[in-house]
């Protein structure tokens, strides 16, 4: 195969496009059930259907990558499974807002043109993200995209939901809600964004003896208690007596109950069973009535003065009628107390009584914990384990119906005389029967998404091969919402098998303060724009070099700058290398130097540390230590030591360029898949890094002697350099010297010494102006006419003279006993350090005018 000709410049728009392509069209992607390799499976948490590629996706896709691109170059049956979720109230709202531009409303429709409408709009709007995905690198097996709605996993959700209906686990109840008055629609708890808003406490006596305080005073018209803590003194002979609720003139009782904090304001609380959840509570253990007193448009339906006001106008209208009557003991404003927003339209959530669907989660949340207790599952880091176990072990019934048009139809039929009839994928409704109108919640197809996308209900050949998946890869914001979902209904549908081996937990993406991204903060990163400006492997190593696990990633424009010029080194050292021969092959029989031993022993190591920190979901580390070797070890001073040796025409160094460059590149692919699939292949020839070896440590290279004198030589280099540039010496200016190196590791590196700090032969003439010792390694300059040895000198004795004044006022301030009994630890040890700072440049400027000579 024709090497191809790397261009000067690295431009990732002429390379990412084409390589992608190719690597898609090639079927590298792709994963066959029938293969005897050990498998590796990865799901993709399914984006919306309505989103776009935020910064959020782009790390945890970054990770996956990074996973299954490895995972394959190790030779493993490698599947990751893409798709998209309905996204239902998402979805819904984006088609109405469509319909809003004709003047039109989904009633005006019908439910099955609306729902038309919807899959039209999917098709020709929707999945932007899955383009923008192929822009990322995604390394997904397109042929096994899958989508919530899809007639395979419709048929999986209509029949786990027979199965634990008929098992009784799921039933219809009347339940405290999520409400969104706009949507019309109950909501999961993830759908609910909480923020602190500016309200108003109100406290309002109920009798002499009761004052309640309230952030909902429009809910008192739904009063039927109030309630106290049993142990509470101030209140027990009131327990078992009825008051009368102040403007609708009904006797409500006071009753004890534990969950009332007396610590908290009067000790006294209004309990409304129909319009809160704690509420309800205390009205189910004491038998109370509940009374809604707004409709599902937030409407007032309680009959009286209100009757009709939205709640918001009802507030103050009811807080102006207790004003009236003296009923107003104190009022609190501006009270910032957190309230729950709509997701998707940001309107106050209302906790509203509705019957609703529920899956009872009791013995399904008792297996998910046990599944990670008993290690089936392993949570990664394992300190976020805790967190889900106070979750699952603690889990309320979770409500799964949606009052929504798009959406998988909950599978219940009712007969005309109240039948109830639950309906399998293969089953026909009864005839003159009514299908429920409600949809599921979104979070019930998804949490089917390892076992579903692989073809269940049936054992298909991928649900053998690739279930359990081999990892889940996800932010621990949502390992309640969809893991322990996933978890529950994965043991529950596979006879006890998890739905993953490992969950790799990561955190949220922040900028490079630490502040969570937001519009409001002006702060939030578009990782399109990233990819389009500094190149798709850029923007994924900015992401991974911060990614620790379960930490949050902090990022910023110029670190993502700095990945950038990352890939363009990579790119000129290995152009360099190609234009003086490197290439790939044996080298046995070769005679290495010292040089080429080091830099061969340093690649085994890193790629066992590398790929140890990859195993352990440590990417942060793992880039860090590829960065710094390929930076710092390879192009600053292998290449520069390879010039040497090619220019003493020792050939084999072209082998140890070319192999050096073939497994750096290979390491580095999962994370920067684009720039090293171009440079490999022209480094090696082969067809693709993608399906490539993964590099494995070979212990014939460790040699710890050539390690030691390589980092010997780098010490005379970094000090004699140093010495070079405060004695005001140009770095390519040349300077005779003369090199004691005889007794030292470095006997044989004269040479090499020589090139790199431009330092010739000593003459006949030759007069050392300076000197200094290094390592044991005597080194004497002749800086005559290089340097104004008089000016030098005077610079050099006014900045010891300013080093030597620090020295003493610090030392004052440190043999001082009333500062040091009263200063802070943290200002002591900054003075100590500022003293062992002026120590150090007293003792650097002394050695630098001694080595000036008289």
């Amino acid at each position: 195969m024709t090497t191809p000709e790397l261009p000067t410049q690295y431009t990732p728009a002429d390379v990412e496009t084409r390589s992608y392509e190719r690597w898609v069209s090639r079927g590298y992607f792709g994963a066959d059930p029938g293969s005897s390799r050990e498998p590796y499976s990865i799901v993709l948490p399914p984006p919306n259907v309505t989103g776009v590629l935020h910064i959020g996706h782009a790390l945890d896709h970054s990770i996956q990558d990074a996973l299954t691109r490895r995972a394959r170059m190790q030779g493993r049956e490698t599947l990751w499974v893409p798709g998209m979720d309905h996204a239902g109230i998402a979805t819904q709202n984006v088609v109405e807002r469509e319909l809003a531009k004709e003047g039109l409303s989904r009633h005006d429709l019908g439910r099955e043109a609306f729902v038309e409408r919807v899959w039209q709009w999917k098709e020709e709007s929707g999945g932007r993200i899955l383009g923008q995905m192929r822009k990322l690198g995604d390394g997904v097996d397109w042929s096994r995209e899958r989508f919530t709605m899809d007639l395979g996993l419709s048929r999986a959700v209509q029949t786990i939901f027979k199965r634990l209906f008929d098992d009784g686990l799921i039933y219809r109840a009347e339940r405290i809600i999520n409400w969104c008055p706009r949507c019309h629609t109950a909501l999961s708890d993830i759908e609910v964004e909480h923020s602190e808003d500016e309200g108003e406490l109100v406290s309002i006596r109920y009798s002499d003896d009761l004052v309640v305080a309230t952030t909902r005073a429009e809910t008192m018209l739904g009063d039927t208690a109030v309630a106290v803590h049993p142990n509470d003194e101030r209140y027990t002979h009131l327990v078992g007596t009825l008051v009368e609720l102040p403007l609708t003139g009904r006797m409500i009782p006071v009753v004890a109950d534990e969950h009332v904090d007396p610590a908290f304001g009067t000790g006294a609380v209004k309990v409304t069973p129909a319009h809160d959840p704690n509420d309800f509570e205390i009205g189910r253990r004491h038998s109370l009535p509940s009374i809604t007193v707004m409709d599902e448009r937030g409407v007032i339906t309680a009959h009286g003065p209100f009757q009709g006001l939205d709640r918001f106008e009802a507030r103050p209208a009811v807080v102006a009628a207790l004003r009236a009557e003296g009923r107003i003991v104190a009022e609190k404003r501006p009270y910032l107390h957190a309230v729950g927003h709509c997701s998707r339209c940001k309107t106050v959530v209302e906790p509203r009584l509705s019957l609703q669907w529920f899956v009872n989660v009791s013995p399904l949340a008792k297996a998910a914990g046990d599944a990670v207790r008993d290690g089936r599952t392993r949570i990664h880091p394992p300190e976020m384990a805790k967190r889900y176990f106070d979750w699952v072990d603690d889990m309320h019934d979770w409500c799964i119906s949606r009052q929504l048009w798009w959406g998988h139809r909950i599978p219940v039929w009712y007969g005309p005389d109240g039948e109830v009839v639950c309906v399998g994928p293969d089953e026909d409704p009864p005839a003159g029967y009514t299908q429920d109108p409600d949809v599921l919640d979104t979070w019930f197809s998804s949490g089917l998404w390892p076992f579903s996308t692989l073809g269940w209900p049936d054992r298909t050949p991928e649900l053998e091969r690739f279930y359990p998946t081999s990892v889940l890869v996800t932010g621990y914001d949502i390992l309640f919402f969809w893991v322990a979902r996933m978890m529950m209904f994965g043991l529950y549908a596979m006879d006890g098998e998890p739905p993953f081996r490992v969950v790799a937990l990561h955190g949220m993406v922040r900028d490079q303060y630490g502040k969570k991204m937001s519009k409001s903060f002006g702060n939030v990163v578009d990782p399109l724009d990233w990819v389009e400006r500094f190149g798709a492997d850029a923007t994924r190593f900015t992401l991974l070099r911060g990614a620790n696990p379960g930490a949050d990633v902090a990022v910023s424009e110029e670190w993502a700058a700095g990945s950038r010029n990352f890939c363009n080194k990579i790119w000129n050292a290995t152009r360099f290398a190609l234009m003086n021969g490197a290439a790939v092959g044996s080298l046995d029989g070769a005679d290495l130097t010292a040089a080429d031993r080091w830099i061969l022993s340093r690649l085994q190591t890193v790629i066992g540390a590398a790929d140890a920190a990859l195993e352990d979901f440590e990417f942060a580390k793992a880039a860090d230590l590829l960065y710094h070797f390929a930076w710092d070890e390879v192009c600053d001073w292998y290449l520069e030591l390879a010039k040497i040796q090619l220019g003493e025409g020792l050939d084999h160094t072209r082998l140890v360029l070319g192999n050096v460059f073939d497994a750096l590149l290979r390491m580095l692919h999962p994370l920067v898949p684009f720039v090293t699939e171009e440079l490999w292949r022209a480094v090696t020839g082969g067809e693709s890094i993608v399906v490539a070896p993964w590099p494995v440590p070979d212990p014939r290279y460790a040699d710890p002697g050539a390690e030691a004198e390589i980092v010997a030589l780098q010490d005379l280099v970094t000090e004699v350099r140093r010495f070079r540039s405060d004695q005001g010496l140009k770095p390519g200016q040349k300077v005779a010297a003369r090199l004691g190196l005889a007794g030292t590791p470095l006997v044989g590196q004269e040479t090499a010494a020589r090139a790199l700090l431009r330092l010739t032969e000593p003459g006949e003439s030759f007069t050392p102006t300076a000197r200094l010792e290094v390592g044991g390694v005597s080194v004497e300059l002749d800086t005559a006419g290089a340097i104004d040895v008089v000016a030098e000198r005077k610079r050099l004795e006014k900045d010891l003279a300013a080093a030597r004044k620090e020295a003493a006022q610090v030392a004052a301030k440190l043999g001082n006993e009333q500062f040091m009994a009263k200063a802070p630890d943290n200002v002591v040890a900054k003075v100590r350090g500022r003293a062992e700072q002026a120590a150090a440049d007293i003792a650097r400027l002394e050695a630098q005018l001694a080595g000036l000579g008289v």
